[in-house]
């Protein structure tokens, strides 16, 4: 049976009025992970997890806890959690454990969420599908025989299977909407530098964004209004207010929708055309104005990323060496032959596929005509979407270009699985926030999922529509 509430408003209530008992409730999460073991969604399980609920529901009973009180949520794999396991589900750092835990997860803690355990992802969070896992391919709790998308795909898949209230995940290309959008959940990647990236293990230090996925608007909300705000530990974090997300939430407010005619063209599943367009259709009844925009640079946007994010990884998993932590390779001649194999051994075939790209990019005599060509293409980029800001509020568009592929699908054919995220890109191009939001389902009963993005640091405006017509 599944927790009877909706949301961490209702679970509250339960638990003050005796209704529900915290540590029936964490028990129940845990059966039902070990339950749906096949599914793959943990690399990691804190059984230990339980020891926290008398304590934590005494603080709810005397309202004295935290925000967050009860919660419980699952973390991705790349986060830092101390004393405990921090392996981004590659073969190089197997075994190693973290000295320290990231800001975005003590917040968490701060505010009594229970961590349920660590999430499986694709490998230093490179991928689109979740296969590229040492610790095994993630599977779709909707349909089993397919992906749950990447690199979130555990994150995502442990909530829309009922393993836990919520999770944190990280999107650097796509990774928290595009998961969340094949498995029929809610995703937000924040503004860039809206939540400290303090404990994330690097793969594009400029793209790299910390988010929450959840069943619902409301504790989607709650959760990014915890992890927010500027940490000393990170240069990068944003000194902006945040808005009070959750107070603010259900204002009635009534926005200019833009629709980008660029990502309405060939290549977009016709099925998730007409259910976005009738989603819009819906949305303008209910008083919002919806009008077609352009962002002309759309087409340059999959390269871009891929060559910026490749360099940005190349330099970051410089450091994973064999060397100074994880994994070490054996019987060695020598040091240069210890860095060779270690990193062959421990690296996967993606992993390994993009620090050559991107060593590529950087080498001599080609970083004018690619590295330095692709931030300039940012730029533009970027400025389109400033320019479309002037005009709507919101961005309205497709969140992938399919729904969920069959395993194995695309893996023989980087190129076709890097098209996964044509939608998404764009947003971890520019900096700006961006939502996934389920709409239905096609014929298959395959979740198809909606993206809203808004401008610099707008997360309540998307948070808003969001809750009001979804």
């Amino acid at each position: 049976m599944l927790p009877g509430y909706k949301n961490h408003s209702e679970k509250i209530e339960l638990i003050r009025s005796g209704k529900l008992s915290l540590k029936e409730n964490i028990s129940f999460f845990l059966s039902r992970i070990e339950t749906e073991k096949k599914l793959n969604a943990f690399n990691f399980v804190f059984r230990d997890a339980v020891n926290a609920a008398e304590l934590i529901e005494q603080k709810i009973k005397e309202s004295r806890a935290g925000k967050l009180a009860g919660m419980v949520i699952a973390i991705k794999d790349v986060l830092a959690i101390k004393d405990r396991p921090l392996t981004c589900s590659s073969n190089i750092l197997k075994n190693f454990e973290s000295v320290y835990t990231a800001t975005s997860v003590q917040k968490l803690i701060d505010e009594d969420a229970i961590i349920i355990g660590k999430t499986n992802c694709d490998e230093f969070a490179m991928g689109s599908s979740n296969e590229n896992s040492a610790f095994g391919a993630v599977l779709n709790p909707i349909d089993n025989s397919r992906v749950p998308g990447g690199s979130s795909g555990g994150s995502a898949t442990a909530v829309a299977a009922n393993l836990c209230d919520a999770s944190l995940g990280t999107d650097t290309g796509g990774s928290i909407r595009q998961p969340a959008a094949f498995c029929g959940v809610y995703g937000l990647k924040p503004t860039y530098g809206r939540v400290s990236r303090y404990g994330l293990t690097a793969y594009g230090s400029s793209f790299d964004t910390i988010g929450p996925i959840a069943k619902n608007i409301y504790d989607l909300a709650l959760i990014l209004q915890v992890i927010s705000g500027n940490d000393l530990n990170d240069s990068t974090s944003s000194s902006q207010i945040v808005p009070d997300f959750i107070n603010e939430i259900n204002a009635d407010r009534k926005f200019k929708i833009g629709l980008p005619k660029e990502y309405f063209s060939e290549g977009l599943d016709s099925e998730i055309r007409k259910k976005i367009t009738d989603t819009c259709d819906s949305i303008k009844k209910s008083g919002h104005m919806v009008t077609e925009i352009s962002l002309p640079h759309t087409e340059y946007s999959i390269p871009t990323y891929y060559i910026l994010t490749t360099a940005e990884a190349s330099s970051n998993l410089a450091r994973y060496d064999g060397a100074h932590f994880g994994h070490r390779s054996k019987n060695v001649a020598n040091l240069d032959q210890m860095y060779v194999k270690s990193r062959s051994e421990g690296f996967g075939s993606e992993v390994k596929r993009r620090i050559m790209l991107g060593t590529y990019v950087l080498s001599s005599g080609y970083y004018d005509a690619y590295y330095r060509k692709a931030q300039k293409v940012r730029r533009l980029l970027k400025q389109d979407f400033d320019n479309a800001f002037k005009e709507v509020d919101l961005i309205i568009t497709p969140t992938t270009p399919t729904v969920a592929f069959k395993i194995g699908e695309k893996s023989t054919d980087p190129l076709e699985m890097y098209l996964m995220d044509i939608y998404t890109t764009s947003a971890n191009l520019a900096g700006i926030p961006g939502i996934n939001i389920p709409v239905g389902y096609n014929s298959e009963e395959l979740p198809i999922g909606m993206q809203i993005m808004a401008k610099e640091f707008d997360e309540l405006s998307l948070l808003q529509l969001a809750f009001s017509n979804f």
